[in-house]
């Protein structure tokens, strides 16, 4: 996927080490726009609001722990209604496209963007995108109304369908500005937001008067700067039913053992807060927290205690855990999807396999082990009422920015306030679980788990200040020292 790194960055100092981290604006780059009170001051709905508009010097901040003498620090943007907007409403031409990996809520969002344009500012030329990025330049588009919409938020997946890859850049912003669209929404994951900073930068090359939005969109919860990413919640709620099962099959038999796998390519959110809304989990593996099977300290270990102390146990398992271990076996660690994540092996299945052979025939012990996968039907279950309306919030947040003028952002709560972030913030890196945070410590805490990490080592990397990039990149060495 083809991205522009050498994007102009916005920053604006202020007085005692305040620093904006602002989002592009129209009058960036095209001058003399025009721009026309915004309707939302004569809708009827906002009658009742104290003030229809936040003031344009409005920001949030990154971090709100602070010392006395600390520096105000970077901010973000504040979201919300402006008093003057730079698109007339019947002049307005939008369009909504999903792309990457299903996630409750997505149609949640389509929904309130299309109910949002209508009902806030009377637009009423919106376009679905169908089948991810490939669908602008396939030509596929579906015309999307309050009524075609009302009722979807009740179904799982996107009524527009996805995809992975299928991204060139010129081929997009060809259609958009083939098919005069003016505003572009794009739901996704960070290679997402990514196509999203290409398509703006081109669309900025082309001095074209078209607002690019993002909407962060990964169930994994693996999206930095923001609180959380929509659809987290209903994850962790759905993946209880798993659990619950998973205990209720351990519990029945002797020595039963289930083993739950969860989403978390690379961020194990998902299995530490399922395992601690639960409290029926005995062991939770992610991929920040390398481990290892045999020897003093280890898994078998563990489990061997645990079955001893309680007849049975549950254990969580996020994907992308273990797989440094397996790659020795597979040599697969450098295969890709379409959107360039690492293919991931079953884990699950491969750590099941391990402990019924290292019980059933090197320990001798008759075990009763099950295993639940419950990926793609979490993945497909509609969003329940918390994301829901948390889904309202970010397509309204992204309408309000598209309609003031700003353009190349996506939208998200930091610190309990929405605010606008420059596409490079989002895409920069990606949230992990801080395995030295008091979170997991809370975590271990409900387990009883032992870190499966070397004492020595952890305090040598504590004091070095290297600790979660030295037990991610170094696993294998830390962990047979």
């Amino acid at each position: 996927m083809a991205t522009t790194e050498n994007s102009e960055r916005k920053i604006i100092t202020g007085e005692a080490g305040y620093v904006l981290e602002d989002v592009p604006h129209f009058s960036d780059y095209i001058s003399d726009l025009p721009t026309y009170p915004n309707p939302l001051q004569d809708n009827p709905s906002y009658s009742v609001v104290k003030q229809h508009f936040v003031d344009v010097d409005d920001s949030v901040a990154q971090n709100i722990v602070v010392h006395q003498d600390s520096p105000r620090g970077r901010h973000f943007r504040r979201v919300g209604p402006r008093e003057k907007v730079y698109f007339e409403s019947d002049d307005v031409h939008a369009c909504i496209v999903t792309c990457g990996g299903l996630c409750p809520g997505l149609n949640t969002v389509i929904r309130e963007i299309v109910c949002g344009l209508y009902y806030m500012y009377g637009v009423h030329k919106v376009l679905g995108i169908e089948g991810g990025y490939r669908g602008f330049y396939a030509r596929n588009t579906i015309p999307l109304t309050p009524k075609i919409v009302n009722g979807i938020h009740k179904r799982g997946g996107t009524i527009l369908g996805t995809s992975r890859g299928g991204h060139d850049t010129s081929k997009i912003v060809d259609s958009i500005q083939d098919r005069g669209i003016n505003q572009v929404y794009v739901l996704g994951g960070d290679g997402t937001q990514k196509g999203a900073s290409a398509i703006f930068e081109e669309i900025r090359r082309r001095g074209l008067k078209v607002a690019v939005a993002g909407i962060p969109k990964t169930i994994d919860n693996d999206i930095p700067i923001i609180d959380k990413s929509f659809g987290f919640d209903t994850a962790v709620e759905e993946a209880q039913r798993a659990i619950s099962a998973a205990h209720v099959e351990a519990e029945s038999f002797e020595n039963g053992i289930g083993v739950v796998k969860l989403m978390g390519r690379y961020s194990g959110f998902i299995a530490m807060y399922a395992t601690i809304a639960s409290r029926d989990v005995d062991c939770c593996l992610i991929p920040e927290s390398p481990f290892y099977l045999e020897g003093p300290g280890g898994l078998f270990e563990y489990i061997e205690k645990r079955l001893k102390e309680n007849g049975h146990m549950v254990i969580v398992i996020a994907e992308g855990a273990g797989q440094e271990l397996l790659s020795e076996i597979m040599h697969t660690m450098d295969q890709q999807d379409a959107s360039g994540n690492k293919l991931l092996q079953d884990v699950g299945l491969w750590i099941s396999q391990k402990i019924r052979d290292h019980f059933g025939k090197k320990r001798k012990m008759t075990i009763n082990l099950k295993y639940i996968d419950p990926t793609y039907m979490i993945r497909a279950v509609p969003s329940n009422a918390s994301d829901n309306v948390y889904c309202t919030l970010l397509a309204h947040s992204a309408i309000h920015g598209a309609m003031a003028g700003y353009t190349g952002f996506t939208v998200g709560p930091v610190n309990g306030r929405h605010a606008y972030i420059p596409f490079y913030r989002i895409t920069e890196r990606q949230n992990r679980v801080v395995i030295t945070d008091r979170m997991w410590a809370r975590l271990l805490s409900s387990t009883n788990q032992p870190s499966f990490l070397d004492p020595k080592k952890v305090k040598q990397s504590k004091e070095e200040g290297k600790l979660d990039t030295q037990l991610f990149n170094h696993a294998p060495k830390i962990l047979n020292n």
